[in-house]
């Protein structure tokens, strides 16, 4: 298995990984309007996200309203709002999982359930960072595709906000933790198939005693 602060580092990266999910998955910015007008200062900043939307005011004041209706989403909302509920979920499930299969802990039984539990926790962060990366890319391509077309007016506009980049960087943390657990179990099967242990082979003395009171007799 790998060592334990190499496991101890890949926790605090699925931590990270967990913490800006959530983050992402709640935030209201996944998309804000973009300032591609004759003028720069504006008054209202318009922000989109996957349960809502909120509008900032100049004077600091902030409005939002919740998105009630399902079925008059587009596609790509309701998908990251599916996969991003289920990374959320699996990497909850992957930072339970290998808490107990830490080496630094006690818990887990002996080296080979640490090993398993390792591996199953690594599996939960790969699906939560792929979970997490496809809905953001998905989204992004929305925008980028929308800002390019010039049937769209400028004003309709928009561009990626805070909380596609806080998806991106959580999946990477995911995406590593679940690799540097993985690989934690394979280190030691490898070992094992290339690094057989000894077999010591004794010779037999019962055979001996008998070979050797065999020749008496014929003596």
């Amino acid at each position: 298995m790998a060592s334990a602060s190499l496991q101890f580092f890949a926790f605090i990266l699925a931590l990270f990984g967990v913490f800006g999910d959530i983050a992402a998955t709640l935030l209201p910015n996944w998309k804000v309007n973009a300032d591609v007008g004759s003028n720069i200062i504006t008054a209202i900043t318009q922000m989109q996200g996957l349960w809502m939307d909120c509008t900032w005011y100049s004077t600091g004041m902030f409005s939002c309203t919740l998105k009630y209706s399902v079925l008059s989403l587009p596609v790509y909302i309701q998908a990251a709002r599916t996969t991003m509920v289920l990374s959320c979920i699996l990497s909850a499930f992957g930072i339970c999982i290998t808490t107990v299969g830490m080496k630094c802990t006690k818990l887990g039984g002996d080296t080979d359930s640490k090993s398993h539990a390792c591996f199953a926790g690594g599996v939960c962060f790969i699906l939560a960072g792929i979970f997490g990366l496809v809905p953001t890319s998905w989204y992004t391509r929305e925008i980028i595709s929308n800002f390019l077309d010039q049937t769209i007016p400028e004003s309709s506009k928009h561009e990626p906000g805070g909380a596609v980049y806080t998806g991106f960087i959580s999946a990477g943390f995911l995406l590593i933790a679940g690799v540097i657990f993985c690989t934690s179990c394979f280190k030691k099967q490898q070992g094992a198939w290339i690094y057989p242990p000894k077999q010591h082979h004794f010779p037999s003395t019962e055979q001996e005693s008998n070979a050797g009171y065999s020749l008496k007799d014929y003596v």
